[in-house]
């Protein structure tokens, strides 16, 4: 009955079998004498010999991720192993985040090609952390893999998250709680509960404590995304950035607008695509988590894998699509691409203007807005990419109605303006103090003054009493501005906790306990003219 249910929702096509075996708790020993578990998902009848889909995850090896993944695979045309990460769920050792899978991935795979039931053919597939394992390994493969298919997942994973100039704060740190606390007895009872103690940690002054406040102990991976940067040598293990144009076998991955780690995931895509590698990419208008997005991005990923993987593990050619399908939003339809970025897309300049405006001209002679941040009272995270129950599109009405975030809006568009590729900001900035933060939105006024966020992102800065002009690298996206609606840019200082907060010292993260209030200004006159930059499409050619 669930299985049934899950493939109405995933949209999936018939099953060859509803009848599997699942072998479970399979010992794979590891070079260093630990043993990692596994099951093992196949066909009652006919199963040994078809290709194998690898699942490796920190997340336990039952529940959602059997019935989502490993069973529909499972039922059409491959036998499915998923096996739980070093530490968790039953396998030997210690689980170190990120930092054993290259290790202990290839040691699996060496494993898997042993046994009897193996055929001739192995895809690596799965979300997230059971993506970066794909990547931690991907260079290295043995000739039975045959394709990837990565979802919402990128070669450097917590990265991102680290840069020196705008630290991820809620993701990596909220990730760090859920994995140290769910094997503990009743986890899922206590969700709304251990919310709370999130939301209390986050707010921890200084966030060296956090992690005691939100688990009960300290936890060093949390310690390590609060004190390390992404250029810190701790991390140097975790990165296989540099070993994706090495990869070759076929890729196909799946990623969303709203997930967290698609600008590494689309980086990733690039640098197999200028190695001449003929990878596919498909973004769909997802989240990293939300239950709805999940589905969607899910059902993707199943039908790659089917299509894609298990033909290239049959030694047969995939379907003939585009290398590249986007979900245009504000269009709500899927669209096929040569690559990514997509040609025909220029950079235009809006610019910000006296009075709220924004417009292509260049701005005329004005003073500068001005407005006050305090970390104290920090703005706050509205929709976007998070791991969050509001993530993705949102109304922005109560953000935008804060004394601390600054709106310019285009007049209402008399043809539509499509927006496809990588979003950035100049924006001229001057603080009261050295240390700050430029935060930059970019939303949609639809015609009932309704503002939906399209994509964002933060820059932090350690000369702001300098004026300057800031770059903010926002994500990418793909969006159509209707004719009728509005193109608005947001100017503010901060997204808390989705971004650590800027407590104005120049303090470390992990140790600041200081707040203080900036004085900030975003100046547009002809001198100093800020501007958000669109790759826009001319609809003329």
């Amino acid at each position: 009955m669930i299985s049934r249910l899950v493939e109405r929702l995933l949209r999936l096509p018939a099953p060859a079998t509803r009848r599997l075996v699942v072998q479970r708790d399979l010992r794979v020993p590891m070079p260093d004498g630990a043993e990692l578990l596994a099951d093992h998902w196949a066909p009652r009848a006919g199963g040994a010999g078809l290709p194998t889909a690898v699942l490796r995850t920190p997340y336990g090896r039952r529940g959602p991720l059997g019935a989502i993944l490993a069973r529909p695979l499972a039922e059409r045309g491959f036998q499915v192993l998923v096996q739980s990460t070093r530490g968790g769920f039953g396998s030997g050792g210690v689980f170190d985040p990120l930092r054993q899978e290259r290790e202990d991935g290839l040691a699996t795979l060496d494993w898997i090609v042993k046994q009897p039931w193996f055929g001739d053919a192995i895809v690596l597939v799965g979300p997230s952390y059971l993506g970066y394992v794909q990547w931690a390994v991907a260079d290295r493969l043995p000739p039975q893999v045959k394709a990837m298919v990565p979802q919402v997942t990128e070669s450097g994973l917590t990265l991102e998250f680290l840069r020196e100039d705008g630290l991820s704060l809620e993701t990596p740190f909220g990730w760090g709680v859920q994995v140290a606390t769910q094997e503990r007895r009743f986890a899922l009872l206590r969700q709304r509960s251990q919310a709370k103690k999130l939301e209390q940690a986050l707010n921890t002054l200084p966030l060296a404590q956090a992690d005691v406040v939100a688990i009960g102990h300290r936890s060093d991976y949390i310690q390590d995304v609060i004190a390390h940067p992404e250029t810190s040598p701790r991390w140097a293990a975790i990165d296989h950035r540099n070993s994706v144009a090495d990869v070759t076998v076929p890729v196909s991955s799946v990623a969303g607008w709203y997930d967290i780690f698609l600008p590494g995931q689309l980086r990733d895509f690039r640098t197999l695509q200028e190695a001449g590698r003929r990878p596919r990419l498909t973004v769909g208008p997802w989240t990293h988590a939300g239950r709805s997005d999940l589905l969607g991005s899910m059902s993707e990923t199943l039908r790659e894998t089917l299509e894609f993987g298990l033909a290239h593990a049959r030694g047969e050619e995939p379907p003939e699509r585009a290398p590249v399908r986007l979900f245009v939003m504000g269009e709500e339809a899927w669209r096929d691409f040569a690559s990514w970025p997509p040609e025909g897309y220029a950079p235009q300049r809006f610019h910000l203007q006296a009075g709220g405006a924004l417009a292509p001209d260049v701005p005329g002679g004005s003073v500068p807005d001005r407005y006050r941040y305090d970390p104290a009272d920090p703005t706050p995270a509205a929709g976007g990419v998070r791991m969050a129950p509001d993530a993705g599109r949102v109304d922005n009405a109560a953000l935008e109605a804060r004394a601390d975030v600054l709106t310019y809006t285009t007049v209402v568009l008399g043809e539509d303006v499509e927006v496809i590729g990588d979003v950035s900001a100049e924006i001229w900035f001057r603080s009261s103090l050295r240390f700050a933060d430029v935060f930059v939105r970019l939303c949609d006024v639809g015609p009932d003054g309704r503002s939906v966020n399209v994509c964002d992102g933060l820059t932090s800065l350690r000369e702001a009493d300098e004026l300057a002009a800031v770059t903010v690298r926002l994500w990418p996206t793909a969006h159509r501005f209707r004719r009728g609606h509005r193109i608005r840019v947001q100017v503010s200082s901060g997204a808390f906790p989705r971004y650590a907060r800027n407590p104005g010292t120049g303090e470390p993260h992990a140790t600041a306990v200081t707040l203080r209030p900036a004085d900030q200004e975003v100046h547009h006159d002809p001198a100093h003219a800020s501007a958000i930059v669109l790759p826009v499409r001319d609809f003329r050619e």
